[in-house]
């Protein structure tokens, strides 16, 4: 469903199943990517693993084999400026997870191996990266920060954060920069 600004819904339509990350773009584009359930199922765009859509519905971007392996799963995504992020894992021999930069405008598509296994949480701004991994039904999450050396993103730091709730899951989203996660009933605003 897709609602105004003011909130009044102005359409609906299907982008699949098993949707574990979906962020939008300034331009109004739905990026998601999916889960394995939504992978292997029967929705035709769903099964690259990452799609993006217009807010009528269509399909407006497809890996069509340029990402370095086939995803198996949806972990997180962000936007930084015009780009988006899709973090996700494959499960093949070479596998791991991955952060794809896509530039929506020209559909180019950059991938870097991921410092994070499975990360929940991510933002980027500049060649920096914040990242949650939560610790399930508790107060906590350990939060990493990384930059980005030439093709490869370097961990920088990490640390325990204690946060004011339970952290659950697909609470964290970044969007400009900046890591919005949710803790209970209470949103934290990290800055990568």
């Amino acid at each position: 469903m897709i609602y105004s600004a003011s909130g009044t819904p102005e359409s609906e339509f299907c982008i699949g199943d098993d949707i574990p990350a979906l962020v939008t773009d300034r331009e109004g584009g739905i990026w998601t990517a999916y889960g394995d359930e939504g992978i292997y199922g029967g929705h035709p765009e769903s099964g690259g693993g990452l799609a993006g859509w217009t807010v009528q519905g269509r399909a407006m971007w497809l890996p069509q084999g340029r990402l370095p392996d086939a995803p198996l799963e949806g972990l997180t995504a962000a936007t930084e400026g015009e780009r988006v992020w899709l973090a996700w894992y494959s499960g093949s021999s070479r596998g791991g997870t991955y952060l794809s930069r896509i530039t929506p405008s020209t559909g180019e598509v950059t991938s870097y191996r991921s410092p994070v296994r499975q990360p929940d949480g991510f933002a980027a701004r500049d060649g920096r990266a914040v990242f949650t991994v939560r610790d399930h039904n508790r107060r906590s999450t350990e939060l990493i920060r990384a930059r980005l050396d030439g093709d490869a993103w370097t961990v920088t730091d990490r640390r325990r954060l204690r946060v004011p709730g339970r952290v659950v899951m697909y609470c964290g989203q970044g969007r400009d920069g900046s890591l919005w996660l949710r803790a209970a009933d209470t949103w934290l605003r990290i800055q990568a």
